[in-house]
């Protein structure tokens, strides 16, 4: 009979997270040996998740890590709300983070972390996100993670040349809640617009209105679907001066979002 004690079940839970039946059995399999207790947890952990690697993880938490013009942003995916917002799942997030900022396999430094959340969480726990953006010289960058119930939610890196530290961070504040698709309209596929202007002419003709103003009525419609995609086309938190002449003289050079159910 293996040689262990209650005490020897609790200190394996402690540092493996698994239940107290898992924990006895895995000792009782490796005959009181910890270290060969853990790795077993370890395998029938994996073996678990495996199975639930095809089930929806659409939650998660949203990191970011920044040393001056240098930022990570990273998502790491849960099914659940209530494990993302965890402080151990955060928690690990933020080392991805760190670890990519710090220029390492992000993924691969924080493999053993995801695979004892994995464990301990019981879902289908993977790395979905991992963005690292470095400022080209002479311009800015600013980043901005907006947090929920403890967790981030919505991470925005935006790099903007000329454009002073207020007013990018603004930027980046609108990125956030607007959630813009493209920079500017040279980032739009042409056949997404034509198939856009179709569709418009469709609507428009199904209206009733007159044929000699289809074109005009499809082309100011066709505005305000570039002004709800298009960053440098939208009015900043919604008014009438656009990105792009908040920014002048000044330019957005580019930006990248991370948010969850994205």
């Amino acid at each position: 009979m293996a040689d262990f004690g209650a005490k020897d079940v609790k200190a394996l839970r402690d540092a493996t997270g698994a239940g107290m039946m898992d924990a006895k059995k895995a000792l009782t399999e490796a005959g009181g040996d910890a270290e060969a207790a853990t790795q077993l947890l370890r395998e029938w952990g994996l073996n678990k998740a495996a199975k639930r690697s095809d089930r929806e993880n659409t939650e998660g938490a949203v990191a970011i890590a920044q040393d001056g013009g240098r930022v990570a942003l990273v998502l790491l995916k849960s099914e659940t709300d209530f494990s993302a917002k965890s402080e151990d799942f955060v928690a690990v997030a933020q080392q991805l983070a760190d670890a990519a900022l710090a220029g390492k396999d992000a993924a691969a430094e924080c493999n053993d972390a995801i695979e004892k959340l994995k464990l301990t969480k019981k879902e289908n726990i993977e790395v979905g996100t991992i963005e690292v953006i470095e400022a080209a010289d002479g311009s800015a960058i600013d980043a901005y993670l907006h947090v929920q119930d403890g967790r981030g939610v919505n991470g925005v890196v935006v790099e903007g040349s000329g454009v002073d530290d207020d007013t990018l961070h603004q930027i980046a504040l609108h990125i956030a809640f607007a959630q813009p698709i493209y920079l500017d309209k040279s980032e739009v596929v042409a056949e997404d617009v034509e198939k856009e202007r179709a569709a418009l002419l469709e609507i428009t003709k199904s209206e009733g209105k007159p044929e000699a103003a289809w074109d005009k009525i499809v082309e100011g419609r066709l505005s305000a679907w570039f002004k709800n995609t298009v960053l440098l086309e939208q009015g900043l938190h919604g008014d009438k001066v656009t990105v792009q002449e908040t920014a002048a003289p000044g330019t957005v050079t580019r930006f990248i979002q991370t948010r969850i159910g994205a």
